[in-house]
């Protein structure tokens, strides 16, 4: 069976769609076994539940939207949106009980319609400003 870039951005969506819910197990069915995750060297699917728990304790009602999604060939570049409450410990910076959104850019390369890399790119800079645990430089 032959799959397409229908296939693979919905691989993508239920990946995001799964990391808000919370729902960990599903990402078995939509990583390879060998999945990694760039920068950071996430390894399987594991590895990728640990660090979206981490970003689930500090922000208990994450979510994550996407924006936009472009394929080419087994590629996916995706543009979203991640928003929840501030209401745990993140970075060692505690609670603020604020409101958050930041944005991230994700390219998925994906094997028989399943996530097998991904590289990403998130404005955590822009979080970490919004529950004060790094200055504005705008606001100065």
């Amino acid at each position: 069976m032959s799959t397409t870039s229908e296939d693979n951005k919905a691989a993508v969506r239920a990946c995001f769609a799964a990391a808000s819910e919370g729902n960990f197990d599903a990402f078995e069915s939509v990583l390879t076994p060998d999945y990694v995750l760039h920068p950071e060297a996430i390894r399987g699917a594991a590895g990728l539940a640990e660090m979206v728990s981490v970003y689930r304790g500090a922000i208990s009602d994450l979510h994550v939207d996407v924006e936009h999604q472009f394929t080419e060939g087994d590629y996916v570049a995706t543009r979203a949106t991640i928003r929840g409450t501030h209401d745990g410990e993140l970075m060692g910076t505690p609670a603020t009980g604020r409101e958050v959104a930041f944005s991230a850019l994700t390219i998925s390369r994906c094997e028989n319609g399943r996530i097998a890399e991904e590289w990403e790119i998130a404005d955590t800079m822009s979080l970490l400003r919004q529950i004060g645990a790094a200055p504005d430089p705008v606001a100065g």
